[in-house]
């Protein structure tokens, strides 16, 4: 029977089955056969898809009959409210950043690099060799493969300062990214419903991972140099706090990084108030104009916890970072980790390392930081033509993002969805602030996809800037 004759049959039984009534017996197979001139396979291949589509249902020694219409019953999980009780902390809605984007829009909200700025080729066949080895068969140790804890030790040893001692392979915790790392850290080193310090604004997914940790946020204002260390210095003492989260290199979203005063006096304070700096620098590998600087390259006794991902600057599918953490702080967060994963995937790690490892990743470096330039100073340039009232106060030096702020007065969240109704996605700065925010801000992101698209992007954002400050 051909495949029209298949269909014809398929439709006619439909038009039978519409006008029978539920639970009537369809013909045997033997009739069916008879009638339409079909064989045995094609009669049970047209009475599967009947049944998958719900319209008939088979039962075993009996026959084949129209399907009952059955009333859905809307699936009721009151009980759980009940069970579950009130959440420790509101519960916050994913990040604009983490939002994928139609083709057809221009995207500037995304929080990662395109990937034309990856190092695709280094990637896939990192990927590749380490699918060959021994790291795809094997469990690898708690703490992370050895040779990717020496080498996350020596990048940071390369920066430690004259008579610094430098850390040590067995201070570092490798991560499945850095967000899980921020989870354990506020965990074991902060506990729940103690106080947390906070540069304002921040990165989102650090208020997130806070929140569900139970710890109670304090935002230390922040501007395009950093905190102000005698602000950071009174939040201690009226707090109590025993840990300060911040990114002194290419902060998201401003940009901001310390200058080497800051850096030192910072690193005083938390000194002074026997406390810990968590210093996350997810954006090490994409300076600009100036290189990342950590301030644990400063500290040799265990108050700087620090952070370094590569899961933007490798790959988004290679979720590694680690946690370099000296003292009875590593042993806590090795402990919680241990708790929460266990180990983090071998074959990831493996790759990881190869591609860190290859001559090809300084020269990817090397070219990143000029398209990062290019990128960057071409949204600027749009955007000072195009938008003139969407102000950005600091031009970055690294990192992938630009803080813009927008006329007093401005609804951030109304200009965010005509925005994105005129075919620009972008985020609002409120994901940012753990109060208040300080003003209308949004963040744009010039490491994401079409750059060719720039200019479009900013000339609607100014239309849609002037038409709100015309209202």
């Amino acid at each position: 029977m051909s495949y029209d004759s298949t269909t014809r049959m398929a439709a006619r039984l439909r038009e039978w089955i519409a006008a029978a009534a539920p639970g009537a017996r369809l013909p045997s197979t033997r009739s069916l056969v008879a009638e339409y001139q079909a064989s045995p396979v094609t009669v049970q291949k047209v009475l599967r898809t009947l049944s998958a589509q719900g319209l008939i249902e088979s039962r075993p020694g009996v026959g084949t009959f129209v399907r009952a219409v059955r009333t859905a019953r809307p699936a009721d999980y009151g009980w759980q409210t009940t069970a579950l009780g009130s959440p420790r902390a509101p519960l916050r809605p994913v990040s604009t950043a983490m939002r994928s984007a139609p083709n057809d829009v221009i995207a500037f909200h995304s929080g990662y690099p395109d990937r034309e700025l990856l190092p695709e080729r280094l990637v896939r066949a990192a990927l590749t060799r380490a699918a060959r080895g021994e790291a795809a068969l094997s469990r690898p140790p708690a703490a992370g493969l050895p040779d990717l804890q020496s080498w996350f030790a020596h990048e940071l040893r390369a920066a430690t300062g004259a008579g610094v001692a430098p850390p040590t392979p067995r201070d570092v915790i490798v991560l499945p990214g850095s967000q899980g790392g921020l989870s354990s850290v506020f965990r074991a080193l902060v506990g729940s419903g103690q106080p947390l310090l906070v540069e304002s604004p921040t990165y989102w997914g650090a208020l997130q991972a806070a929140a569900q940790s139970g710890v109670r946020v304090v935002p230390v204002p922040s501007g395009p140099e950093g905190p102000d260390p005698e602000d950071l210095a009174r939040a201690f003492d009226e707090t109590g706090a025993r840990l300060f989260y911040a990114q002194p290199n290419y902060a998201n979203p401003t940009g901001a990084q310390w200058p080497a005063r800051l850096r030192e006096q910072v690193l005083d304070v938390v000194r002074e108030h026997g406390a810990f700096l968590v210093e996350d620098d997810w954006a090490h590998d994409f300076g600009i104009t100036t290189d990342s600087v950590p301030v644990a390259s400063l500290d040799d006794s265990g108050h700087v916890v620090y952070l370094r991902s590569l899961t933007k600057s490798v790959s988004p599918a290679i979720r590694i970072a680690a946690v370099i953490a000296r003292g009875p702080a590593r042993d806590r967060i090795l402990a919680d980790r241990g708790a929460e994963s266990m180990y983090v995937s071998g074959v990831l790690q493996a790759a990881a390392l190869d591609v860190v490892t290859q001559p090809g990743w300084q020269t990817h470096l090397r070219g990143l930081r000029l398209q990062l330039q290019s990128r960057r100073d071409l949204m600027l340039s749009s955007l000072r033509e195009l938008a003139p009232l969407a102000h950005v106060e600091h031009v970055p030096t690294g990192g992938l993002n630009l803080w813009a702020r927008l006329p007093d007065g401005t609804d951030v969240d109304q200009f965010v969805g005509d925005c994105e109704a005129a075919g620009v996605i972008i985020a609002a700065g409120t994901e940012w602030f753990p109060a208040e925010p300080a003003g209308p801000f949004i963040r744009l992101n010039f490491a994401g996809p079409n750059p060719g698209a720039f200019r479009e992007g900013a000339r609607i954002l100014g239309q849609v800037l002037e038409r709100t400050a015309g209202r």
